[in-house]
């Protein structure tokens, strides 16, 4: 059985992602234009590069060739999958 899709928020660093899906906190539904439009589209590849202590918040992604700072609650409204080993990135 694959692994299920877990939050952007909590992937492993510099670990290759594909983004699964975007959604939203109710509070903020203006965050799924937003995230779209810098590239969190399902299939694009994403990697944390790293996060800033204390508190893990905010996090440099790498989302295809563009690299973002996202707070914590925004990163969790991306679903990822990992990318298996041996797959091309």
């Amino acid at each position: 059985m694959p692994p299920a899709p877990y939050s952007l928020a909590t992937a492993p660093l510099t670990a290759p992602h594909w983004v699964q899906a975007v959604q939203p906190p109710p509070g903020a539904p203006e965050w799924l234009r937003w995230l779209e439009d810098i590239g969190f589209l399902p299939g694009e590849r994403v990697c944390v590069l790293s996060r800033a202590q204390p508190g893990d918040d905010p996090m440099r992604v790498r989302i295809g060739q563009s690299t973002f700072a996202l707070r914590r609650a925004e990163a969790a409204c991306v679903a990822v999958m990992p990318v298996p080993c041996g797959q091309p990135v």
